[in-house]
């Protein structure tokens, strides 16, 4: 009588995934906390469209501003979860809950609750631990172009997908700059 065994790959323990991720990247110390970014954002579906450039200085998940306008009081803008996602720094908020997904093909990923509603998920290659996606309120936004900013290694290429696979947004990060605090004209 033959036996089939199925082999299954186990998640990964979350918060251990969480502590290799972002050592990949360089470090707890090298994590982005205030930033300005400039970059060139385009929305539908033609990527090789050039799109507007825009520049916005970031504090999330409190704070990104586009000009004076902080688009989360202002405009309740949940994009900066997403902000705050990419940088890592919600992976090691004391309110977020961490999560393992069961591994898909080449990616391992961290279902994150409690600081971010709803859930989100992160996933990265198993490899080398770096950023792949963020689903998020039924998008995914896929994270490609790594660059680096004194030792911090980060993607500057987002390409936005709808549940139907359709790409609604792609933005490249030109330039990235650390602050040290919210300039004093933004408001608190």
């Amino acid at each position: 009588m033959a036996v089939l065994i199925l082999l299954t790959q186990a998640a990964e323990d979350p918060s251990a995934l969480a502590d290799a991720v972002v050592k990949a990247v360089g470090g707890r110390e090298k994590l982005l906390t205030t930033f300005r970014i400039k970059e060139r954002l385009a929305l539908g579906g033609d990527l090789e469209a050039k799109g507007s450039e825009r520049v916005s200085i970031l504090q999330p998940p409190g704070h990104w501003y586009v000009g004076k306008k902080n688009r989360v009081t202002e405009e309740n803008e949940p994009a900066v979860k997403l902000a705050w996602a990419w940088t890592l720094k919600a992976l090691l908020d004391p309110g977020s809950k961490l999560e393992a997904l069961p591994p898909a093909g080449a990616l391992v990923g961290i279902r994150i609750r409690g600081s971010i509603d709803p859930p989100m998920d992160l996933w990265f290659d198993s490899k080398d631990r770096r950023l792949w996606a963020i689903d998020w309120r039924k998008d995914r936004h896929v994270f490609s172009e790594w660059k680096e900013l004194d030792g911090l290694q980060y993607p500057s290429r987002v390409v936005g997908h709808k549940p139907d696979g359709k790409v609604w947004y792609h933005t490249r990060i030109v330039e990235l700059t650390r602050l040290d605090d919210l300039p004093p004209e933004l408001k608190r």
